[in-house]
């Protein structure tokens, strides 16, 4: 006879919150050291940017990198650079051998979904690095975050509650309260289980967890990674 038991609510609930928890951390992780054979934003933006700039490049320490206006054409074109790098990496089957660490979560995360999490994280925060926002700062991550899931310039905004032109939304959100930031940045973890976790728990979680574009447990190609790249542009304006 067929198991209909069913798992308590709460119990549902509890193994959303660390699945959501752990997946932050695997975006935090690649953010500041990179995750299995995938280098860190900052390390890879910096490899990039001294391939492109050559003698002229000065090395940086740190979460931060001061932007420069006179090196802006340096910089646009070391970010088209790992645009395309991340287009390339997302068709690649078999990159992400070494991300280990998915296979402990609570929810199983497929392998090309989990690779497809790691390098769309790693472009965006890359790109908000090279334009001078500081990696360690909790507003930049949080949006970072939210655009590895593959959204939008205005769902990154309508998702962190405000309505303003995009030029102006990264300035606005670093005004939000970091108390507010934390809720999203949960909120964030959500939508991330929510899109690359199992059909179980987007039949578990959609009763009260929106998706932030894309298909709920589709496969992001290519083809996501070049808008979230442009998405990274948006959201991260060098002015």
């Amino acid at each position: 006879m067929a198991d209909t038991t069913t798992e308590p609510e709460n119990s549902s609930t509890t193994m959303a919150e660390k699945a959501s928890d752990q997946l932050l951390k695997m975006v935090g992780s690649v953010i500041d050291s990179g995750v299995g054979p995938i280098s860190g934003s900052i390390q890879w933006a910096e490899d990039r940017l001294s391939r492109v700039q050559r003698e002229r490049y000065v090395a940086n320490d740190g979460p931060m990198r001061k932007f420069d206006p006179e090196a802006r054409e340096d910089i646009e074109k070391t970010i088209r650079r790992l645009i395309v790098e991340s287009v390339e990496a997302a068709g690649v089957n078999g990159l992400v051998t070494g991300l280990g660490g998915f296979i402990m979560m609570p929810v199983a995360v497929p392998a090309n979904m989990a690779g497809a999490l790691v390098i769309n994280a790693r472009l965006a925060a890359a790109i908000a690095y090279l334009r001078g926002y500081d990696l360690k700062d909790p507003h930049v991550r949080t949006v970072a975050t939210l655009i590895a899931v593959g959204s939008n310039a205005q769902q990154v905004a309508k998702t962190v509650g405000i309505k303003v032109g995009q030029k102006l939304a990264m300035e606005a959100i670093k005004k939000i309260p970091i108390a507010v930031i934390r809720q999203v940045n949960r909120k964030a973890g959500f939508m991330l289980l929510a899109k690359y976790g199992t059909k179980r728990s987007v039949v578990t979680l959609a009763k009260g967890i929106p998706l932030v574009g894309g298909v709920a447990g589709g496969a992001v190609d290519g083809t996501m990674t070049t808008l979230i790249g442009r998405t990274a542009s948006t959201m991260f304006p060098a002015d």
